[in-house]
């Protein structure tokens, strides 16, 4: 398999970790990418020029992370990490779409506090840092368990990312359960290996 990606993205976070959870990590060759720059190899795997993005072994290119951390839970002989049925399974994809959201939140709002101060753009940034906040306080109302399944670790990316790019907005004193838990979770050898470095 091949992965494209950029080490800093929290989305690549949450495929290798899932990759280093389900064993699967030294079959995945790693492919640096800047999908800024749109280089010819991303685009021929993904017309929209994002990282992440897995090529199969038999060819077939994955793109989105909840896709890409799917395919990779059908793969080895791991404990499943996406639920097959029930409420641990409605759970679990409840969380990964929280911490996407923090995440799709989070970059996208890093991204405008680099531009020109305008009216809109602060009223996006301010839409932003709510929908993270709201988000914050509805999982530190709710944490998500100590079992490690997509919802776990994508809420720990999320954290991981908050604390990587947002350190001067700490989210650790308003949230001490979500903290709590964020400390014990993170030991995990999927997230312990993957833990962001500029």
């Amino acid at each position: 398999m091949k992965l494209f990606y950029s080490a800093t993205s929290p989305y690549v976070r949450k495929v290798m970790a899932c990759a280093i959870t389900r064993g699967l990590e030294n079959r995945i060759e790693k492919v640096p990418t800047n999908p800024h720059q749109s280089p010819p190899e991303l685009l021929a795997a993904n017309p929209l020029s994002k990282v992440t993005c897995l090529v199969t072994d038999d060819g077939l290119a994955l793109f989105d992370s909840p896709v890409i951390c799917e395919y990779l839970d059908s793969r080895g002989e791991a404990l499943p990490l996406f639920p097959s049925h029930g409420a641990a399974r409605w759970r679990a994809l409840k969380f990964q779409a929280m911490a996407d959201g923090i995440l799709d939140a989070a970059v996208t709002g890093r991204g405008e506090l680099g531009k020109p101060k305008e009216a809109a753009r602060d009223a996006t940034i301010a839409r932003f840092k709510a929908a993270i906040s709201n988000t914050l306080d509805a999982l530190e109302a709710d944490p998500p368990h100590r079992l490690v399944d997509i919802g776990s670790i994508a809420v720990a990316c999320a954290l991981g990312y908050l604390d990587f790019r947002y350190a001067s907005d700490p989210w650790r004193e308003r949230c001490p359960k979500l903290a709590a838990w964020y400390e014990a979770f993170a030991q995990n050898p999927g997230l312990a290996q993957t833990a962001p470095k500029e």
